[in-house]
Order: structure tokens, then sequence, then C-alpha cells
């Protein structure tokens, strides 16, 4: 059975399975800002992982910036942030926004987190909004899959998980 999410009212199919608290952490390979591989074994202890469609647009900027902001207060978390915006877009949004507590991290190349992780919209090449808490030990603790892309996750319940799991 095939899962969706909707853009502005619109249905598109997401490629991949879907993450359940419980699961194991997939592993991917994503592009940091200088362009270097991040595997999902480069990261360690309690993780946020925001998945947003594209930074430069209102939500995602606000989600990302939310968090930024939240991250200060989350003792021994790291939070990222996954699109597939280019490492270079990513790295300048940060710099113009004041974003230096997220770690931006792309899916650009060929998708392999979105198609782990049940986030891509293959239609439109673009992850579809989520939000992961994944323990120091690699297993889901919490996954939003936003149905709506352009509706904002549910903040206090990633950052409960994120508390109570650091």
């Amino acid at each position: 059975m095939s899962r969706q999410c909707t853009l502005k009212g619109n249905p598109f199919d997401l490629q991949g399975d879907g993450l359940s608290p419980g699961d194991a952490a997939p592993d991917f390979t994503l592009a940091g800002n200088d362009l270097s591989p991040v595997k999902l074994a480069d990261t360690s202890g309690v993780r946020v992982i925001n998945v947003v469609p594209s930074l430069d647009t209102p939500v995602c900027d606000l989600q990302i910036k939310r968090f930024n902001e939240e991250a200060a207060g989350l003792k021994d978390v790291a939070v990222y942030c996954v699109s597939c915006d280019l490492p270079f877009a990513q790295g300048r949004w940060c710099g113009a926004t004041g974003v230096d507590k997220v770690t931006t991290l792309s899916d650009y190349k060929d998708g392999n987190f979105g198609l782990a992780w049940g986030t891509m919209i293959d239609d439109l090449k673009i992850e579809s909004r989520a939000v992961f808490v994944v323990s120091e030990h690699n297993t889901i603790v919490h996954a939003e899959y936003v149905p709506e892309v352009t509706d904002h996750p549910d903040y206090d319940a990633a950052l409960a998980a994120a508390r109570g799991t650091a």
C-alpha cells in the first residue's frame, strides 16, 4: 500500500517505507555543506532529524529556526536538517538567517535518505516534511510524517521525545 502526503491539497506518493518508534534508523549518505559524505555512523548520541522540502520556503524557514532556538536547551542532543537543497544553498541560508545550532545535510545526489526514511516525493524530487528523534542506539523513538507538506510538525512532541531520550 502506498503512503501519501499532500502539497497544497494535491496528493503525492511517498517513496520508501515509513518508520515507526522502535525501528532501527536506516543508514544514509548525505552531503555536508562542504560536499563531504555524512553517514548515520558519522552522527552519534540523541539526534533530532528535521526533514523539509526546501529551506527557502516559509514553513521550512520557521521550522528550522524553531529547532535552532530549541537546540540551545537540548542538552546532549544534536539537531540536523535534511533537504534536497544543494549544500551550498543550505550553507548560505544558514549564514543569512543566523542558524548555527542545526547541521544541514543534503539529499540532492540520489535521494537515498528519502527512500530509506520514507520521505521522498519522487514526482517532485523533494523531501516531504517529517521529524524524527533517534536514540544513541540508533533506534527511532519519535517519527512524524506531516500529512500536508505546508503544515508545521508537532514541535512539542518531537522536543519532548528528544528531552526524554537524552
